[in-house]
């Protein structure tokens, strides 16, 4: 099967006249409307795709919609309503001693291709973000979530049509991965890859992709319990980094603690045992949590617990001998997403904030809010752990490029 007349309409959708930023919003308010509205529909599909995942699937709980759910994805999409879009935003401006005027401004990346798997939420994103930003979205997900990626790209394209507005601003490519290998060699229609989800999928767009990409990579995220560490803080803010969401990438996977609080693991951990979280522990946090956690959620560690992105009610816990230990350990199994310490010392937070290398770090809070709208962003199209062009939560400035604009009355260089 040829998928060029899918890229050829998507193309075409991106050489019409830019629309109205007015318009632009009265549409995202009424898909976030529509969505709700169709609700039972969207949620009726979306037990089609369950039906055929084992609830035991890390992958289950990012699949599954709930009415409060889509409640949130719309309150997501009215925010990115409202925000002001960075398009012709100007970055620079300098008037050259020749008389050229040169400035520098925010225009879209195009054609925004998205790779994504059981998570459906994603293409009311990525719509919400790339129609806001003037970019075209083609997605290809997964075939786990076809029936509500489905469902979903109807609601988008029937208020699309409501307001005579292209439905292939927005295309959803069928579900067959020969559709993924087309996307991966879309050169000349796609201007950019972002893949969303697992590691394994990220290497396989990064290895295989002849289209610029940009790696939103998985969480493998650590939280560092230090010397001076609050224990009611902490506790608190430990059972919100791993049970809040276990299936999210900012999802905590391994705590690490100075070994002179070993002692208070125990009362550190209270919460997690309470909402039955599997441990596995080093051999020093082991003993000292077989005292009091419950024997059939506690473990002993192997090294495969380390440097693991869980996804489940999983953790693993990692003893250090002191501060900087813990930046080593966090520097060789980072996947630098999202790293946390809480401590009590001011200095080893500066040094943690400003040392380690992740998108996102933290002190004295949880690592859950690494996410679009809980930094201000509306939505996100994924979280970029790489350093060119994006990185962290990616919103709508992230899915711009720039322009240099150059006015002139004549001028001519010399050799």
């Amino acid at each position: 099967m040829s998928y060029n007349k899918y890229f050829d309409d998507a193309r075409a959708a991106g050489r019409k006249p830019a629309l109205a930023p007015a318009l632009i919003n009265q549409v995202l308010l009424d898909v976030a409307a529509e969505a709700i509205a169709q609700t039972a529909v969207i949620l009726a599909e979306n037990q089609k795709d369950l039906d055929l995942m084992d609830p035991k699937d890390p992958k289950y709980d990012r699949l599954k919609l709930t009415a409060a759910r889509i409640e949130a994805i719309a309150a997501d999409m009215i925010s990115v309503a409202g925000l002001d879009s960075p398009l012709g935003k100007q970055l620079s401006e300098a008037q050259m001693p020749n008389g050229l005027s040169i400035s520098k401004v925010r225009v879209p990346l195009g054609v925004v291709g998205v790779i994504y798997e059981a998570r459906p939420n994603v293409t009311f994103d990525v719509f919400a973000l790339c129609f806001k930003t003037g970019n075209i979205s083609i997605l290809k997900g997964g075939s786990d979530a076809d029936h509500s990626n489905r469902a979903i790209i109807s609601v988008i394209h029937k208020v699309l049509n409501k307001h005579h507005i292209d439905t292939h601003v927005a295309t959803l490519l069928p579900a067959e991965r020969e559709a993924t290998a087309a996307l991966l060699n879309a050169i000349g229609y796609v201007d950019v890859l972002i893949p969303r989800g697992s590691q394994s999928l990220i290497d396989f767009v990064r290895d295989n992709s002849k289209v610029p990409v940009i790696e939103t990579g998985a969480g493998i995220v650590h939280t560092y319990f230090d010397l001076t560490g609050d224990l009611e803080k902490g506790a608190e803010i430990i059972a919100n980094a791993k049970t809040r969401r276990v299936s999210v990438c900012n999802a905590l996977d391994c705590l690490i603690i100075h070994a002179e609080r070993l002692s208070d693991l125990p009362r550190l951990s209270h919460i997690l045992g309470e909402k039955e979280v599997e441990l596995f522990a080093d051999e020093r946090a082991y003993e000292e949590l077989k005292k009091t956690y419950p024997g059939a959620l506690l473990h002993k560690a192997q090294p495969e617990h380390f440097g693991t992105e869980f996804l489940s009610m999983k953790m693993a816990i990692k003893t250090v001998e002191s501060f900087e230990a813990a930046l080593e350990y966090i520097a060789i199994n980072s996947s630098k997403h999202s790293e946390a310490i809480i401590s009590e010392d001011a200095e080893n937070i500066a040094t943690f904030l400003n040392d380690v290398d992740a998108a996102a770090v933290y002190a004295n809070a949880s690592t859950a809010f690494t996410d679009g709208a809980q930094f201000g962003l509306g939505a996100e199209i994924g979280i970029s752990t790489q350093k060119l062009h994006a990185r962290g939560p990616m919103g709508l400035e992230e899915l711009t490029s720039y322009k240099w604009i150059v006015k002139g009355n004549g001028q001519t260089r010399n050799p």
